[in-house]
């Protein structure tokens, strides 16, 4: 499968993300050059298999034989090899991404096979940097090259605090017991107020790569957005630079 197809909407990996990711999925319609959203968009897919995994073993074991799958296949294109037959991987090797950062963020999954919950506010911010702010990197890298990782930290953090909240109202999140409703708000507020800081060194181009944030002081209240409301607030923010 060609990691740049002519029109990402009749890829296979473009449909997987738009049901399993909508909001990510939305932001990279904001993406012009088709080869990049395509990229995007196997980033996005690579995010979802490994998220998707703890939640689909009935023990930390094969999860961790899952993972360690995808590490390998990373390590593999970083190595010169083939990439392994499967849609996300061709897509992957065919892209530019670095692999090894790849690898990284499937290494950084195995935390969600845990049973324990994070310790403290540190655990939590350590494991989402590792994770949706790696994405959120090398997304924004690969829109801009000159796109600072570092100018996505509290963005991605903002929004990866709204998606544990999410699961955690679920039954399956590894948030500290003692964090109430308010503490999480206060948390993805704090984070957001950074970010704004931060977005400011972030090149136009790769705005996309954290335009989600701006859902996510609504998603930490536990407010479902309609998909007219986040076209609208996704729009508002690329359009302005503002989250």
């Amino acid at each position: 499968m060609s990691a740049a197809p002519d029109n990402p909407y009749d890829s296979g990996l473009d449909d997987l993300v738009r049901r399993m990711d909508p909001d990510r999925w939305l932001a990279s319609r904001f993406v012009a050059d088709l080869a990049a959203r395509a990229d995007v968009v196997a980033l996005l897919a690579f995010n979802y298999e490994l998220a998707r995994v703890a939640g689909g073993v009935t023990n930390a074991l094969m999860g961790e034989i899952r993972l360690t799958w995808w590490r390998e296949a990373m390590e593999e294109l970083a190595a010169g090899q083939p990439p392994r037959k499967h849609p996300a991987v061709e897509a992957l090797a065919a892209s530019g991404v670095d692999p090894l950062a790849l690898a990284r963020m499937a290494e950084a999954r195995l935390a969600d096979l845990e049973e324990a919950p994070f310790v403290d506010e540190a655990g939590v911010l350590a494991y989402l940097d590792a994770t949706a702010g790696a994405l959120a990197g090398l997304v924004a890298q690969r829109l801009d090259p000159a796109a600072d990782p570092a100018s996505v930290r509290a963005a991605a953090r903002a929004y990866g605090l709204a998606g544990l909240w999410r699961l955690k109202l679920a039954g399956r999140s590894r948030l500290p017991f003692k964090w109430t409703a308010a503490d999480l708000q206060a948390l993805v507020a704090g984070q957001k107020t950074a970010a704004r800081t931060e977005l400011k060194a972030l090149p136009i181009a790769a705005f996309p790569a954290v335009a989600v944030v701006a859902l996510a002081g609504e998603q930490a209240r536990g407010r479902d957005l309609s998909e007219l409301e986040k076209k609208a607030r996704l729009t508002w923010s690329v359009a302005t630079g503002r989250i």
